[in-house]
């Protein structure tokens, strides 16, 4: 039987890297898992460096045996989410980790505690996780679905983690799932119906962002979202920092004809996001700009093609969530994004989500256009 792992607090910038690298080191063998850019990895546990800092703190872990990093874990706290109602998911008391690898059970059980640890230390009484930092970034241990490699911006663990995860008295607390579907056929014929109602209604307008005023386009879909999204379960208010951050991060795949602001009106009610699914990629790069990264990506940006297309954002604003119109807006922006995937990139497949478990509205639109569940994603809780 191994001797425990010694765990050591991440203090340094040579620590991060560490933190980082271990990563690629413990599920390098999975076939199915896209090893992110690590310049990106690293800039999202450095404080100087992701915008989420600026309304929370974290204390990232290591644990070492025989002089080897065998496993790490990242313990948080979100100021914005204690502020959050309880029935929310969050509230008061409530604290988070992530980023969780270890080559061994024992060694996972090492590093929870840890987390659990430093959480009680900072008062909190409640741990929910994995979370990866904020719930914005990569929420959930996937559960389902680690059979083919995840999206853009969306985790992938490897399937004994669960069993050590609930083993050290976790229970569910809230379920994440993605929708897939063949966006090379048109949608069911009623769908085909109700966008052509949309289209004879002179009170809406879906049109596509303008690159070139990033800025404020980004400002009329944080207003949406954060409206939209508010009495979801998890939900914390996107803040300018992040807003900065996912803006540097993702303006180079912004296409105009990808996102859609829906208007009533004239009034921005509605939007979608849709994104090249840039993993497929940068898989290949093995986390790499160099030597020869930066052409390939380069070279990718100028015309990308890519098989897969992902919504990671959808928004209606709340006065019309009760209202058929709703459902309208959501199909019109899904078919002019699903035709502008399929024509000017050469996608032939879509994915939605995430998309809570009890979002009986989204989960209706995703039946409606025949998607379906393609991954699980479960955040547990346990109180400390």
């Amino acid at each position: 039987m191994s001797s425990p792992a010694v765990l050591h607090l991440v203090t340094s910038a040579a620590d991060r890297k560490a933190f980082v690298a271990l990563a690629y080191r413990l599920n390098g063998g999975d076939p199915n898992w896209v090893p992110p850019l690590k310049s990106e990895a690293l800039e999202l546990v450095t404080p100087e460096k992701n915008g989420w800092f600026s309304h929370a703190k974290a204390q990232l872990f290591l644990a070492r045996r025989d002089g080897r990093d065998v496993g790490r874990i990242s313990a948080h706290i979100d100021t914005l989410a204690l502020e959050m109602p309880a029935e929310g998911g969050f509230g008061p008391g409530t604290g988070l980790w992530g980023h969780l690898d270890a080559e061994d059970e024992a060694t996972a059980h090492q590093l929870i505690a840890a987390a659990e640890d430093w959480l009680r230390g900072q008062g909190m009484t409640r741990a929910l996780g994995p979370v990866s930092m904020s719930i914005w970034e990569e929420p959930g241990l996937l559960v389902q679905g680690h059979d083919h490699p995840p999206t853009i911006m969306m985790g992938h663990h490897l399937p004994r983690y669960q069993g050590w995860i609930e083993a050290a008295g976790y229970a569910p607390a809230k379920k994440l799932m993605t929708y897939e579907l063949d966006i090379s056929k048109e949608f069911p014929p009623i769908v085909q119906r109700i966008v052509a109602a949309g289209e004879k209604n002179a009170r809406i307008r879906i049109r596509e962002v303008t690159k070139n005023k990033f800025d404020e386009e980004a400002a009329i879909i944080l207003s949406i979202l954060n409206d939209a999204w508010s009495d979801n379960w998890g939900f914390v208010p996107l803040t300018p920092p992040e807003i900065a951050d996912v803006g540097k991060k993702l303006k180079p795949i912004v296409f105009n004809d990808l996102i859609r602001i829906a208007e009533l009106d004239g009034e921005p009610v509605a939007f979608m996001i849709t994104l090249p699914d840039l993993n497929e990629v940068i898989k290949p790069l093995k986390g790499n700009l160099l030597p020869f990264g930066w052409a390939k990506l380069l070279l990718w940006l100028r015309r990308p093609k890519v098989r897969t297309m992902r919504v990671p954002l959808m928004g209606v604003v709340k006065k019309l969530q009760a209202s058929r119109l709703a459902s309208q807006l959501a199909f019109m922006m899904i078919e002019y994004i699903r035709r502008a995937s399929v024509t000017h990139y050469g996608a032939t497949r879509g994915e939605i989500g995430w998309v809570l478990d009890d979002n009986q509205g989204m989960n209706a639109i995703a039946d409606a256009i025949d998607s379906k569940v393609n991954r699980v994603y479960q955040i547990y809780a346990k109180p400390l």
